[in-house]
């Protein structure tokens, strides 16, 4: 594995791309309401983006054919936005964008519930957040990357909720996917990879309120709970610091965890 820590000029690009994909989010969170089709979501998501400069990165992405990934309830990641799907109260959903601008990337994506969500559904989506934030703190230089999974497992795994292994963060800057792999489960599977200044990357765990265990669907992107329970995420785009983390995609409104504003 090969991590490629981004200069200077590098690290602006990817600020700037990682601003443009939180500000698509907060630009779509007052239309997440029931009746709602998650098509017109994305179809939204993809205006802001290119009135902003930015081109979808997964529009056309290995055949991916929407310009978000927009997964609701039991799905885990990658659904398809689809004009018939149709947001009902007590929905939750993840909103995915990845933002291309000035041939950086910027990935991050974002929890929203519809109306009156369960007791349940409210507490899963916590510990996604959770999660992430406990991974976010174990980075720093020198860091050793399977922290992040050990953090993020230490809070997630005592609340009864599953941790998805089937999928994990990773890499990035002027390529979609790149070193390092970023698994959200305690692990040492890459014990002795240390984190270096100025390598990005995403931390997007899935947490399940049933098992981990996922099935792929005929369509080849849409990712389902195994037991068909819900799952929750949250992601931001990392840059590695000296004493810590700089979160590229940090929300401008200040929409970090739902409910917002």
């Amino acid at each position: 594995m090969k991590m490629t820590p981004k200069n200077s000029v590098e690290l602006q690009k990817m600020r700037a791309a990682g601003r443009l994909a939180a500000a698509t989010l907060d630009a779509i969170t007052p239309f997440v309401q029931v009746g709602v089709s998650t098509l017109e979501l994305n179809d939204r998501c993809e205006a802001f983006m290119r009135q902003h400069g930015g081109v979808p990165a997964t529009l056309g992405y290995k055949g991916y054919p929407k310009a978000s990934c927009i997964s609701r309830n039991a799905v885990v990641c990658h659904g398809i936005p689809n004009a018939n799907e149709i947001l009902q109260d007590g929905d939750i959903l993840n909103i995915d964008v990845t933002v291309i601008l000035q041939g950086y990337y910027g990935d991050t994506s974002r929890m929203y519930g519809v109306g009156k969500v369960s007791d349940t559904a409210a507490k899963l989506m916590r510990a996604a957040y959770d999660g992430l934030l406990a991974g976010m703190a174990t980075v720093k230089s020198g860091s050793y990357l399977h922290e992040i999974g050990n953090a993020i497992d230490a809070v997630v795994t005592p609340q009864g909720f599953g941790i998805v292994r089937d999928y994990c963060g990773h890499g990035l800057g002027n390529v979609f996917h790149e070193d390092p792999q970023v698994l959200h489960y305690a692990n040492d599977l890459f014990g002795k990879w240390r984190l270096k200044k100025g390598v990005t990357f995403t931390i997007e765990p899935m947490v399940n309120v049933g098992d981990w265990r996922t099935e792929l669907q005929a369509d080849g992107w849409t990712v389902l709970t195994a037991d068909r329970t819900l799952s929750a995420q949250y992601e931001h785009t990392l840059a590695v610091t000296d004493d810590g983390v700089e979160v590229l995609t940090k929300s401008p409104k200040g929409y970090d965890c739902w409910p917002y504003g």
